[in-house]
Formats: C-alpha cells, sequence, structure tokens
C-alpha cells in the first residue's frame, strides 16, 4: 500500500467514525484505493457523477481539513469519474501549482473554500456560494454578498472562481475590484480601444466585482458596466458581487444598477462570535510557518476577544504575538501577549472610547429633539411616538459611523440586526419622500455637528 493509500486509509476510518453507517456506506465504502498523486492533489476514482458532486458539496472540506491533520506536506483531494481519464490514464488537472499565488483572472489561489472558516455568522453566505460555485449561472445570478470590512467577502468570492476554475480549467474566470474596473474602462476609453475592453470582459464565463461600492458617483462606469451586466446575464454568465452594504444603501449609484443587483441573491456576512473567532486564530495558525503550533487556550481567547469586528485585524494580532514572543524568547503568556498588544490595544481603546461617546451623544440629541428620555428611546416601548425618534438615531449612527448592523442593535437593548436594518432602510426611504422628516434629520445633524465642534 502506497503513502497515499494509508492516508486515504486513515482518512477513511475517521470519515467512518463521524458519520452514520447508511451515509458512510453509500458515499465512501466503495472507495477503497486512491488513483494517482499530480500537483499537490490526491485523486479518488468514483463510480458517478452523483457520488462526485455529493462529496464536493458536502464532504471535501472535512477530507482535506483531516488529509492537512494527517499529512505534514500540504496536501488535498480530487474526486473524478472515469470518464475524466484520457486514455492513457493520466488527469486533466486543474493545473493549480500552490507556489505560485495568482491563478487566471487575477484569482488569489490561497482564497478557497477549504480554509474558509464558517461559523454562524456566514455559515447561509458560504452554503450559497458553494452551490452558486457548483452551477454557476443557474442558482442565483448575480449573487450580492455584502458585510462590513475584513470579514471574509473577498475570501468567499475568490473560492467561488477557484472552485470553478478547480472542476473546469477551462472555465475562463474574472476577479476585479471595482476601482480596477473603473481605471479599464477609463484608459482604454480614452485611447479608443473599447473592443479591448469588450474583449476582457465579455468574453467570459464569471465575473467577480469586489466592493462595487466603489462606483459611486463614477456615471460613465456605471452604464458600462450595466450594458455589461445585462450581456453577462441574458447569456447566464455568473455574477458575484460584494459590497459593504446592502444594494439599496448604495451611494450615487444607478437605481436600475442596484435593481438589477437584487434580481438575484443577497446574502451577508455579521461579524463573527467568539467561539468562531477562535477558530479562525487555531485555522491561522495552522497555516503559518511558524515554530510555534500550539498556544495556550486562554492566551486565544483573549485575542479573540480584543479584536472582535475585523478578522484582519485578529490575524494581524495574532502575528504580532507570535513575531513579539518569539524575538524577545517570551512564553506565551496573557501578561506576554498582553505586552505584545499593548500598542494595538491602546490605539484601539482610544477609538472605541470616541465612538462610544460619539453614539450615546447622537442618542441624547435625538431623545431630546422629540421630547423623550434616553430610557424610553433604547428601552422597548412600541408606542409610535418612541418608534420614529429609536429608527432616526439608528439610522444617523449607521450613515455617519457605519459600524455593523448587530453592533448598533446592541447599543439599543440588543436588537436583532434583521431590526436595525429595516429601521435603516425605512428612514432613508421616508426621508426620500416626506419632507417634514427631512427637514427633522436635517435639524438633528446640524444639532450634532455643532456639538462636534465644541
Amino acid at each position: 500500500m502506497n503513502t497515499y493509500d494509508l492516508l486515504w486509509q486513515k482518512i477513511l476510518n475517521e470519515l467512518e467514525s463521524t458519520f452514520n453507517e447508511e451515509t458512510y456506506t453509500d458515499v465512501f465504502e466503495p472507495l477503497k484505493s486512491t488513483h494517482k498523486y499530480a500537483n499537490d492533489h490526491v485523486y479518488v476514482l468514483v463510480p458517478n457523477e452523483f457520488i462526485k458532486n455529493r462529496i464536493n458539496r458536502l464532504y471535501l472540506s472535512k477530507i482535506n481539513e483531516l488529509a492537512t491533520k494527517f499529512n505534514n506536506a500540504p496536501i488535498r483531494f480530487k474526486f473524478v469519474t472515469e470518464s475524466e481519464l484520457l486514455p492513457e490514464e493520466t488527469l486533466v488537472s486543474p493545473e493549480r501549482n500552490l507556489s505560485l499565488k495568482y491563478r487566471p483572472g487575477n484569482l488569489n489561489a490561497t482564497y478557497t473554500f477549504d480554509n474558509f472558516v464558517v461559523g454562524k455568522s456566514n455559515m447561509f453566505a458560504f452554503r450559497m456560494a458553494m452551490k452558486v460555485a457548483d452551477q454557476p449561472g443557474a442558482v442565483a445570478n448575480p449573487l450580492y454578498i455584502f458585510g462590513d470590512v475584513g470579514l471574509g467577502k473577498t475570501h468567499l468570492m475568490q473560492g467561488i472562481g477557484n472552485y470553478i476554475l478547480d472542476q473546469d480549467i477551462n472555465q475562463k474566470v474574472m476577479y476585479v475590484k471595482a476601482d480596477g474596473f473603473i481605471e479599464d474602462f477609463a484608459n482604454l476609453l480614452k485611447r479608443e480601444k473599447m473592443e479591448d475592453f469588450n474583449a476582457k470582459y465579455r468574453e467570459i464565463d464569471v465575473l467577480l466585482v469586489d466592493d462595487i461600492q466603489i462606483m459611486g458617483g463614477a456615471t460613465r462606469t456605471q452604464m458600462e458596466f450595466f450594458k455589461l451586466f445585462d450581456y453577462l446575464y441574458q447569456q447566464n454568465k455568473q455574477i458575484v458581487i460584494t459590497s459593504d452594504k446592502p444594494a439599496s444603501e448604495l451611494k450615487n449609484i444607478m437605481t436600475r444598477l442596484t435593481s438589477r443587483f437584487e434580481v438575484g441573491l443577497t446574502v451577508d456576512i455579521q461579524v463573527p462570535d467568539l467561539e468562531h473567532r477562535i477558530e479562525i486564530l487555531k485555522r491561522k495558525l495552522a497555516s503559518e510557518s511558524s515554530d510555534v503550533h500550539d498556544i495556550p487556550a486562554d492566551v486565544l481567547e483573549f485575542i479573540a476577544s480584543s479584536f472582535v469586528t475585523n478578522i484582519r485585524e485578529l490575524e494581524g494580532a495574532l502575528k504580532r504575538v507570535l513575531f513579539y514572543c518569539l524575538t524577545n524568547n517570551l512564553d506565551l503568556t496573557i501578561e506576554c501577549v498582553n505586552e505584545a498588544l499593548e500598542p494595538l490595544l491602546k490605539t484601539k481603546r482610544k477609538s472605541d472610547s470616541l465612538n462610544e461617546n460619539n453614539y450615546d451623544r447622537i442618542q441624547s440629541i435625538v431623545s431630546d429633539f422629540y421630547g423623550i428620555s434616553l430610557e424610553d428611546l433604547i428601552g422597548k416601548k412600541r408606542h409610535s411616538k418612541y418608534i420614529l425618534p429609536r429608527h432616526i438615531a439608528m439610522y444617523l449612527i449607521k450613515t455617519r459611523y457605519n459600524i455593523p448592523y448587530k453592533t448598533i442593535g446592541n447599543l439599543f437593548g440588543d436588537r436583532d440586526h434583521s431590526t436595525v436594518l429595516a429601521a435603516c432602510e425605512k428612514i432613508d426611504n421616508e426621508i426620500k419622500q416626506d419632507s417634514s422628516l427631512k427637514l427633522a434629520v436635517d435639524t438633528i445633524v446640524k444639532k450634532i455637528d455643532a456639538f462636534n465642534k465644541k
């Protein structure tokens, strides 16, 4: 039995103890050995497309996680049917070289479904992304992913592209940030090379556009993107868009564009809870080229509790701790970790304090304006005299500071993020139609600005 068969057998034993007997018998029992190793992939032959797709959708992440656990070097599994074998028994390979960071279409090879850490905050978005990747153009088109900065939107979006290329290397996938799209359009328009622009963006199968909010105000680019969107949509080409806010809240974006974004499926990524953040740190630690592979649980919890709203900040804090303790030959204790992170924590405490004061100030000014107590503004009373001011205060905090809906909900008696989202959308729509409400909101804004200048 070769090395890869031994690895596969270890994984099978683990799967047998993890899943029920029926699942194991139906899916994994027939898969006794591996077929080939190439391009950092172990290939396993499966009897039909149904089993292959079932494994890819439901079990591949678990299998690759176990492969990492049982094998020292990075390795991934790929499941193929006999029809994918060439006569000489070699395989059509996705040709991914993980030593190269980027793949065709400007995709980052490290952004995969396998290393995307899933929790309550992103579970639905992750599942829908997998469905879209499995059936591009058929399940949800466009897929619109929104969430605050640093929560994994780009990773999930590019995970879709990488998965599609893994299944068929001939698929034409294009990833572009909105500012890159603007630059491409402006440059090629100026040089009268629109045929090159169309060749680049129309002759593709999957379009991934990151941070669409950056297009706000770029009217000519929006018009061109609208034409491109309609062209690809009519061809059943998959479109995936990310943004820091729902389509309805995008500023200076044409209505006919935002309405197109809402035709498909909208999913959001929320701030991860503590358990999820600890899991992110563990996964990051496992992927780091470091002499440290085990950190005490209380240290992980300390880091995860200190950096709540941004995964990039969280992972950056872990890196700082590792480098600081290794460089200074310190043990990974709470005291040493606190020492390592003190400059970051000091800045963060100052920023958080300032923001909390600003949020309190908005709540106080709104309650004073409407002649109600701060307790009633934040509380649970459902009378209309309290609901409107409450919604206005939520709306103003969101528009001025763009913090997560969940965080705003916490400022108003731990209300659900969906309640805050609905309130902000309601006020945003009503001030466009109700002149008296707009006047009231404008007056409150002036009072806030005047107070901030003191």
